[in-house]
């Protein structure tokens, strides 16, 4: 199996087509619904990253227990933003137990740390999410099926909750949104100008912030 350096000694290299995971993921249902779409290569040294996208973006996956439990993660998160190296995506379970603490690690995450973060119900639905961002930063398009046919997107249930999951949007705008940006970096990306002709002023801005860090 190849080895990868820890997470604070440096760079990750990926394969190309391959997810760079932690060691306490194998075997998890996460895990599993991910080895049937993308190459998982496992690594036990990895310390505040769960899965490495590329060598320069990452998640960190923070489960419903985790935000039970309190506010633990937290110093994982601000060792990924302060690396300056990583661009740290944060996937968070939030689900009818946690869903009284999301909006504290929203702020935490969003507003003071000006990270992405992207809201999951369960593994499953966590799965299609990350092998979708490993397929959006694919430096060949032609294997990408999600540029081959934008459409598809608009049936990937996970992402069409996800996006509905952001402030001001819900069921009808979700949609709309993704006909227009449809990947959820393109959305983040998008200026309040682009998402004001296809939701409004005060959606846009609501997306803007959600995406972008409010000093």
């Amino acid at each position: 199996m190849e080895r990868h350096p820890p997470d604070h000694e440096g760079p990750v290299h990926v394969p190309f087509g391959h997810i760079v995971a932690s060691e306490k993921w194998r075997g998890t249902q996460l895990a599993q619904e991910m080895q049937g779409k993308i190459k998982l290569i496992f690594e036990d040294g990895l310390t505040s990253v769960d899965f490495y996208l590329s060598s320069r973006s990452c998640i960190l996956y923070i489960t419903e227990a985790d935000l039970v439990a309190g506010n633990g993660y937290r110093k994982r998160l601000v060792r990924i933003r302060n690396s300056g190296n990583l661009q740290g995506i944060v996937v968070v379970e939030k689900t009818q137990m946690s869903e009284q603490y999301f909006s504290a690690i929203q702020k935490f995450t969003v507003l003071d740390l000006g990270m992405v973060l992207l809201p999951v119900t369960n593994q499953m639905e966590a799965s299609c999410l990350i092998v979708q961002l490993v397929l959006e930063q694919s430096k060949e398009p032609s294997k990408n099926p999600f540029l081959r046919k934008k459409r598809s997107l608009l049936s990937e249930p996970s992402l069409l909750r996800t996006v509905q999951q952001i402030p001001g949007v819900g069921k009808v705008k979700a949609p709309l949104l993704l006909q227009k940006f449809p990947s959820i970096q393109q959305l983040s990306n998008a200026s309040t100008q682009e998402l004001e002709p296809v939701v409004g002023q005060a959606v846009s801005q609501q997306i803007h912030t959600f995406f972008t860090q409010s000093r």
